[in-house]
């Protein structure tokens, strides 16, 4: 009876074979370009639409302050000129005679003493480039947490193919075994259809696996300005390494210098310079003009030269208004940078809390799925050996195969939540904590 099996055995696993081949021939074709972590960071942050806006606008903040620099110790200068043609002569005042012309040219210099919110606008400028500087470096960091974790999702994805391999290998093998063992009558038919389920699934894992391979490499290209899948150079498959600070020392660390918390009070004092420029809006100014002119009924005019100087007292009495709103809306966006800087502040224990716990917790859950993988491989080689023996049945062995591929990709994924937990914990400090590492 169970040689009837054997046809429709041959049947499945032959209508089967034709999958795991063109993938794998797929893969061997697919040539990508390989990078190294510290070599996606740099080029994500040159790509990053998110980290060139921030990089740009450290450009504009730093132009902002030497306009506002040079504004503060230089004056302003006017030079003009005109040439005016009238359909009837008329009396020059600058040659003193009869002409249907008329030309000058003048050079204008103002500077205002006192006024205008001169100290107020260097003060903001100079807060806009701080604020500038302190959130390109918070961007730089999420950028390279970003990059970090489509890099780690190729390396899991990779050895999470490769453990889908080993258990359509061990599934195969075993499945041949069965056969052999079917067809010495040593085993009945539903031992080989067992096996053969059980390589069907891992057929499909392995399919799934190749899939998100292929999308993350696709996803880290995207993420370092390629538009093509780019690869992961290997890492050293070393076990997490305990931090080198204490939970308190990361949170008064964060509290005190993080990037993200440094953005925050640096906008704070931008909102804060904004609202003392808006208010310089009520000092009178005293500017001091001179004027200098030449003026003729010939172009480039030389009959009659005239200059003058000027001091300017003007005192703001009433615009309509317009003066007052802005300043009730740079008061109301001070204080909406308060409340954020505050929030934040508030928030860096609950954040680094959790982030040093979810390294610690990962780096407990390696070592426990490093045993599990150990004791996982032993229980397989027992079943697999009991099998062939005819001392266990074929359910316990399958239970075997399935509890040590699952063990090795809980091990793949509690490595590189690791990883990921550690990139986090940099992002929120600002710095590497291991400088040895990329």
């Amino acid at each position: 009876m169970n040689r009837r099996f054997l046809p429709l055995l041959g049947t499945l696993l032959g209508g089967t074979w034709w999958v795991a081949p063109s993938v794998a021939a797929q893969a061997v074709s697919d040539s990508v370009p390989v990078v190294t972590l510290s070599e996606a960071r740099r080029l994500a942050a040159l790509v990053n639409p998110t980290a060139v806006a921030a990089r740009v606008e450290v450009e504009a903040a730093a132009w902002e302050r030497r306009a506002a620099f040079t504004d503060l110790f230089t004056p302003n200068l006017t030079a003009g000129a005109s040439y005016i043609h009238f359909s009837d002569p008329f009396f020059n005042f600058g040659t003193g005679s009869i002409s249907p012309n008329a030309t000058s040219a003048t050079l204008q210099a103002s500077y205002t003493l006192v006024g205008s919110g001169k100290v107020a606008e260097l003060r903001r400028a100079g807060a806009s480039l701080a604020s500038a500087e302190a959130t390109e470096m918070a961007t730089r960091f999420r950028t390279a947490l970003a990059t970090d974790a489509a890099y780690y999702a190729v390396l899991a994805d990779q050895e999470l193919s490769r453990a889908a391999a080993d258990r359509l290998r061990r599934a195969e093998e075993q499945f041949g075994v069965a056969r052999v063992r079917v067809i010495a009558g040593e085993a009945i038919a539903s031992d080989s259809l067992q096996l053969l389920l059980e390589v069907n699934r891992a057929r499909l894992g392995m399919l799934r696996r190749d899939s998100a391979v292929a999308v993350s490499r696709r996803r880290l290209g995207r993420q370092i300005g390629l538009d093509r899948p780019v690869d992961a150079a290997p890492m050293a498959a070393a076990a997490p390494t305990p931090l080198p600070l204490t939970q308190e020392a990361a949170v008064a660390e964060m509290r005190a210098r993080g990037p993200e918390v440094e953005a925050a009070r640096a906008a704070e004092r931008r909102a804060a310079a904004a609202l003392g420029a808006e208010r310089a809006g009520y000092w009178p100014d005293v500017s001091l003009g001179a004027t200098t002119g030449a003026y003729d009924s010939e172009f480039f005019p030389s009959a009659l030269k005239r200059s003058q100087v000027s001091v300017t007292v003007s005192v703001p009495v009433w615009d309509g208004g317009r003066r007052e709103l802005a300043v009730a809306r740079a008061r109301a966006q001070r204080e909406v940078a308060v409340a954020e800087r505050e929030d934040i502040e508030r928030g860096t224990a609950d954040v680094m809390v959790e982030a040093y716990h979810g390294y610690q917790t990962a780096r407990g859950g390696t070592a426990l799925a490093l045993t599990g993988v150990t004791v996982a491989a032993e229980n397989y080689r027992v079943q697999r050996a009991r099998y062939r023996e005819g001392a266990t049945t074929i359910l316990d062995l399958v239970e075997a195969q399935v509890a040590l591929s699952e063990s090795e990709a809980a091990l793949v994924q509690a490595r590189y939540a690791a990883f990921l937990a550690l990139a986090r914990i940099e992002a929120l400090l600002g710095r590497r904590l291991f400088p040895a590492q990329p």
